[in-house]
């Protein structure tokens, strides 16, 4: 059977969030030229069970790219759904176009296909929606948007940021923005994650590279690397990642703070915060705000004085990553 290249297909599956944000392109779709663009949503807000997976291919996918696509939602595999064809549109622009701007004090974050007016003063990012999460479009990430630019406004002043669990690198990219004299670090445990941090600095004109007012990327887990352990301790780290990863993190990311430093965490849901809270309470940080956007908080902690070591030690293969209950890392 021959393939049309310049026809549009689509298939959309049911999916949970936690599926969404596992989404490795690497892992079973590489293989395939072209590979479809894949795209998240979510269908009911705030219930992690109900969101959806489209993928969008060039030309009438095959039995075996669809059993790939289908692989990444596996608790899909008993809803019947098929490919179809969708009408002659640049398919690309068709999988971003129903995502609206969002603005977060002086942030807009957009994509290519739907950009709007910039409002007066703001400062764009464009970000596609991908693979990747953090596109600003959740309110884990803006809720962090959010958060920073409070500090901003406050007065506070950072020199040395890192970004665990950056996704698409948007949360780094912001806080360069704010603090650009800052040495920035941000780390992802999916080296897609990483590769997609670098696509969006490049389009953003976000400098890489390891001085002062330039953004240094690592793939790891947590902490797990030499360059963010050789870059703390930091006065400023930001983890939008997931409750049980940031219990499991707690003792490593505080020692990884400079007295005084300050965290933002997000990802969790509202009944999540107290146990996050008291598992950072226990390693001497003290809450200084907390913010909600729906049922998804944004905490903001600083670490108290004179408490703790004041450098990275490895948790190591036996450590506390898991937390029954909140996911794990």
């Amino acid at each position: 059977m021959s393939v049309d290249p310049t026809e549009s297909w689509k298939l959309s599956i049911p999916c949970t969030r936690d599926e969404a944000e596992a989404i490795d392109m690497g892992e079973g779709l590489a293989g395939f030229d072209p590979s479809p663009v894949i795209l998240t949503s979510e269908e009911i807000e705030d219930d992690p069970t109900s969101w959806r997976l489209d993928a969008f291919f060039s030309g009438k996918p095959g039995r075996a790219v669809i059993a790939a696509v289908r692989a990444l939602a596996p608790s899909s595999q008993g809803v019947k759904a098929k490919a179809e064809r969708v009408p002659d549109e640049d398919w690309i622009t068709l999988s971003q176009a129903g995502i609206e701007p969002v603005q977060a004090a002086r942030f807009y974050v957009h994509t290519s296909a739907n950009k709007g007016a910039v409002p007066d003063g703001a400062r764009a990012f464009q970000i596609e929606a991908s693979r990747a999460f953090g596109t600003g479009h959740h309110q884990t990430t803006t809720g962090c948007l959010l958060a920073l630019d409070a500090m901003k406004v406050a007065g506070k002043r950072f020199r040395n940021v890192l970004d665990i669990g950056t996704g698409t690198g948007l949360l780094a990219f912001a806080a360069l923005h704010l603090w650009p004299r800052a040495y920035a670090t941000a780390s992802d445990i999916d080296a897609a994650a990483v590769a997609i941090s670098k696509e969006n600095a490049h389009v953003n004109g976000v400098a890489l590279g390891s001085g002062p007012g330039a953004l240094a990327l690592a793939t790891a887990p947590g902490l797990e690397h030499p360059l963010l352990i050789g870059r703390a301790p930091y006065d400023l780290i930001i983890a939008n990642i997931l409750a049980g990863p940031l219990i499991g993190l707690a003792p490593t990311i505080a020692m990884a703070l400079v007295e005084g430093g300050t965290l933002v965490v997000a990802g969790l849901l509202d009944w999540q915060a107290a146990p996050v809270t008291a598992a950072y309470r226990r390693q001497g940080l003290m809450p200084v705000s907390a913010n909600a956007i729906g049922d998804w908080p944004t905490l903001v902690l600083r670490k108290r004085a004179r408490y703790g070591a004041a450098r990275v030690t490895r948790l190591g293969p036996g450590g506390a990553n898991d937390a029954p209950g909140f996911g794990s890392w």
